[in-house]
């Protein structure tokens, strides 16, 4: 099984190191994978900093196709609404599609998908 990781990783992982273990094994394993969104919030903070190897690593990783349903996505923030979680915002619900529409984990350090994960039947990891 494919893991989608997160930006909230990647963040950390390239700040600090953390979590660093469990995103050592995912690539080795080759079990990571990436879609456009992640990219776009990632790559551009790396070019600023003139990371031009690690962008090509990151552009290297098996992307997911973005194939945003949004009638899904109003349904999503609806469900999530009515189970009183306000704060989730559309970059999460389509990330969180897009790991559903691939049968994808999701790795991520942001809360919101611990907290969408029942409602939306989610795996994380």
């Amino acid at each position: 099984m494919s893991v989608l990781v997160d930006t909230s990783v990647w963040v950390e992982y390239f700040r600090n190191g953390n979590n660093s273990e469990k995103l050592d094994f995912l690539i080795d394993e080759n079990l990571i994978v990436t879609n456009d969104l992640i990219l776009a919030e990632l790559i551009p903070f790396l070019k600023v900093r003139k990371q031009r190897k690690l962008t090509n690593l990151l552009l290297n990783i098996n992307r997911l196709n973005l194939s945003i349903r949004w009638g899904q996505l109003i349904d999503y923030q609806y469900k999530c609404l009515k189970n009183g979680l306000n704060g989730v915002g559309m970059p999460d619900l389509i990330i969180a599609q897009n790991a559903k529409q691939n049968n994808c984990e999701i790795y991520s350090l942001d809360n919101h998908f611990s907290l969408i994960k029942d409602i939306l039947t989610l795996k994380i990891i």
